[in-house]
């Protein structure tokens, strides 16, 4: 079965309802009790787009429900920092630079990327991260 790992711009669709072939298969993962993976980067940024703290509270629950990837912070950054610098010698860069840390978790994990970001697509021209 594909580990899949969904960018914050998924989950934010899904949280708001909006409904798109990405944030429908979000829904579909959950429903089902399918493995979905988050990281750190992911998991801060979705809290941080909660308005209340009744939300904060709910999507937090739900996060923790979810597959935690966990490396070792410094280790993250510098494979997040290492494709940046990579990607930037090269002449692309990439706005996000949170971007890098979210592929590099994908990377690291074999994960399949959900995202709607074109960061994403730059990485993946230079990388083999795996995109839906």
């Amino acid at each position: 079965m594909k580990k899949l790992l969904f960018d914050t711009s998924i989950w934010v669709d899904f949280i708001r309802g909006i409904s798109t072939p990405k944030s429908e298969l979000l829904h579909s993962y959950l429903v089902v009790d399918r493995d979905v993976f988050i990281n750190p980067t992911v998991y801060q940024e979705v809290l941080q787009g909660c308005k209340q703290k009744s939300q904060f509270d709910r999507v937090n629950e739900l996060l923790n429900a979810l597959n935690l990837l966990e490396i070792n912070n410094y280790e993250a950054a510098y494979g997040a920092a290492n494709i940046y610098q990579n990607l930037r010698s090269k002449g692309i860069t990439i706005r996000k630079p949170n971007d890098c840390l979210i592929a590099y978790y994908a990377l690291y994990f074999n994960c399949e990327l959900v995202q709607n970001d074109s960061d994403f697509d730059l990485i993946a021209q230079e990388y083999p991260l795996i995109l839906f």
